[in-house]
């Protein structure tokens, strides 16, 4: 790099392993960002490199620190130099522990831990990915679009399952220590829906997993579930956008575009895809076979009381604000269940 020429920005992703985060440094290379991610090991550094050259070749402008959401050590180091902070990393344990402790408690603290070595060495702008799980109104709340005014109600009766609660408490709890310690540094947060596309790996598939499903035909019939959808290559745009945007900071922003029920997603896989979407189930699942299953499996326990709702959230503050743009969950779940297919994962 020539002596007339700027040193690009650099950008801690955390979370490097995750489907958004892979899809974040990407893009933050593709616009000539300098990358830095977190690890859990070293180890997973290469599957890392691997999955993002499949896109774009990093070459060495993406760097790796091995950190923990359950411990301080390392996060300034990972910090230091750094202009922004994309904070996309959750923490383990999936969404139906026995104690709602196990995933509350790491969510809130390691955001605080990140929160806190961003603040000291002053990065420009936090960047953190909360959930519509943060926004959900309660179940008397019909018929209504909701916006990012509504929060979770924690205290409101209502049973909210360990996940719901972690992500509300979590992007709380960021909140409240920015409002007393943030310094110079701002903060926004991103809720998204159900985040499909397509992947660059098929490890920690999360969400992605349902589109697996209904390919494989595990499924025998679609539950009335259904999601507000976003695609990953948008999310990690708007990501990019709220890290820049000075309109942006000190705000959340809702990342969806389309809700579908199963049914449709089923029905668009096999138009789209024809005989590679030939397992895809045609009929309806009765909401008690999935209520009977619910009481073997903790994680379907949890989605049960989603049988036949429909939440409609509003991202047009991200249009508006952002001139984000985001594609039709149409083309999201067929572009997502094309790359499990090339990817074997199916």
């Amino acid at each position: 790099m020539s002596a007339m020429q700027p040193l690009p920005s650099t950008v801690l992703v955390t979370g490097g392993t995750g489907f958004v985060a892979d899809w974040c440094i990407v893009q933050l290379l593709q616009r000539g960002y300098a990358v830095r991610t977190t690890v859990r090991s070293l180890s997973k550094a290469p599957a890392v490199r691997a999955a993002v050259a499949s896109v774009i070749d990093p070459g060495e402008r993406l760097s790796f620190f091995a950190v923990d959401l359950t411990s301080d050590a390392g996060w300034d180091a990972a910090v230091a130099g750094c202009d922004y902070v994309l904070h996309v990393a959750s923490p383990l344990g999936g969404d139906s522990p026995k104690n709602a402790d196990d995933l509350i408690v790491p969510a809130r603290d390691g955001t605080l831990r990140v929160l806190r070595a961003a603040t000291r060495v002053g990065v420009k702008r936090v960047v953190m990915t909360s959930s519509l799980a943060a926004a959900t109104p309660p179940r008397s709340a019909k018929g209504i679009v909701t916006d990012e005014a509504v929060w979770t109600d924690l205290d409101g009766g209502e049973k909210i399952n360990a996940y719901r609660q972690s992500k509300t408490i979590a992007e709380r709890a960021a909140w409240d220590f920015m409002r007393r310690d943030a310094g110079s540094t701002t903060l926004t947060t991103i809720l998204p829906g159900a985040v499909f596309g397509p992947v660059l790996t098929t490890d920690n598939l999360g969400s992605v997993q349902v589109i697996g499903r209904l390919l494989s035909g595990k499924l025998p019939g679609n539950p009335r579930l259904g999601f507000s959808i976003v695609d990953v290559r948008d999310l990690a745009d708007l990501h990019i956008r709220a890290m820049t945007a000075p309109e942006a900071a000190g705000q959340r922003f809702i990342a969806v575009r389309d809700f579908m029920w199963m049914a449709d997603i089923s029905k668009e896989l096999r138009a789209r895809l024809g005989e590679r979407a030939g397992k895809a189930p045609t009929r309806a699942l009765p909401d008690f076979v999935l209520r009977v299953a619910a009481l073997f499996d903790a994680a379907l326990k949890n989605i049960t009381p989603l049988l036949g709702r429909k939440l409609t959230f509003s991202s047009a503050k991200a249009q508006r604000l952002l001139g984000w743009a985001p594609r039709p969950g149409a083309a999201t779940v067929v572009d997502c269940a094309q790359s499990l297919i090339a990817g074997s994962a199916v």
